[in-house]
């Protein structure tokens, strides 16, 4: 659509920084990323190798890059405030491609590593009983409402980002991916300030594959929140019948567009490395039906195509509900599946529910 594009990068270059936050409620300290619209003296150096920031996720010490710049100056104004949840056992950085491309339109972004890793007492322990593991999983489950919570209340407070970018507290989103996307779904349970939901690849079918967190979701959020749904249609993990499961249960204004020839890998970071990753890893007994299942890389979507399909979509929810943009709204009005075609993302949509 003339004069909209949500594919391409916005006109910000893109700010980023860490910040360590104790909740002292639960004693449980988190490491943050905060991404965010970046001064005009940075443009460009976002995009440059030697002025991008570069950071490791553990355990892999290979070092990766972001195209934002780390610490940098921030452009005054305020802005919507963006949550985003990570996968089970995952890292806040997960998804820098999203994050980076929504701070470069104007967004504030916020991401933690979530209390399954950062919280000593949740991490899986040599010789665990079958009781043991259940009872942590559900510890794990029971910690991810409050530490998107804990996060938002951080990022919209006084004191934490301490940033001339002011999140707006009436403009709030979140976008998760996997587990992260149950956690999308299930914070407006508890949580009122949750305006627009992204949900990509979500966790919470009513029947789980073995090994893969049982977590449930109510919908009971006593209001309507606007839903997308990202997914994948050749997804091993979390397959598609689920997410059509989710998206009849949900009562918002909700809609669903599935990516073709992808698995669960096509929404982070380095899709190719991980998804072939993921396919020749050994996995315990419940879960090692996973990479037997999964199809090499070759054969699915790029993830340079998983990653417009993601980023632009996401944006124009986020634009068309936040920001109320007019333009984002047309864009979602019209065949989705049509303008990914042009730019080679076969994709295909559910219907719209109003």
């Amino acid at each position: 659509m003339a004069g909209y594009d949500p594919f391409v990068r916005g006109p910000f270059p893109v700010g980023v920084r860490t910040i360590q936050s104790l909740d002292p409620a639960r004693n449980r300290s988190f490491p943050c990323e905060i991404w965010y619209p970046a001064a005009a003296q940075h443009q460009g150096q976002d995009l440059e190798s030697q002025t991008q920031d570069v950071f490791t996720v553990p355990p892999d010490p290979a070092t990766r890059r972001q195209t934002a710049v780390r610490n940098a100056a921030a452009h005054a104004g305020s802005y919507p405030a963006i949550i985003f949840s990570h996968h089970s056992g995952g890292h806040r950085r997960a998804a820098t491609f999203l994050c980076t491309h929504l701070s470069s339109h104007g967004y504030v972004v916020a991401a933690l590593d979530h209390s399954e890793v950062s919280a000593p007492e949740l991490l899986g322990r040599q010789g665990e009983t079958t009781e043991q593991k259940a009872a942590r999983l559900q510890a794990v489950i029971a910690s991810r409402v409050p530490d998107a919570r804990f996060l938002l209340d951080r990022v919209v407070g006084d004191t934490a980002f301490g940033s001339d970018a002011w999140p707006d507290p009436a403009r709030i989103g979140i976008v998760g991916h996997s587990f992260g996307g149950w956690t999308a779904l299930a914070v407006p349970e508890t949580d009122p300030r949750f305006r627009a939901i992204v949900a990509l690849a979500p966790a919470g079918a009513s029947n789980p594959r073995p090994g893969v967190v049982p977590a449930t979701l109510t919908f009971a959020w006593g209001r309507e929140i606007p839903v997308l749904y990202l997914v994948a249609d050749n997804d091993v993990c979390l397959p598609l019948a689920g997410m059509y499961e989710l998206f009849e249960r949900t009562t918002a204004p909700r809609r669903m567009v599935i990516l073709r020839r992808a698995d669960h890998m096509h929404f982070m970071d380095n899709v190719e490395e991980m998804h072939e990753s993921v396919r020749n890893m050994t996995f315990p007994d419940e879960l090692s039906w996973l990479p037997r299942e999964m199809r090499p890389i070759a054969e699915l979507s790029s993830g340079e195509q998983a990653h417009a399909f993601v980023r632009g979509l996401t944006l124009a929810h986020m634009d068309a509900t936040l920001k109320q943009t007019p333009e984002a709204r047309r864009f979602l009005g019209g065949d989705l599946a049509a303008e990914l075609a042009g730019r080679h993302v076969e994709a295909a949509e559910t219907q719209q529910i109003p």
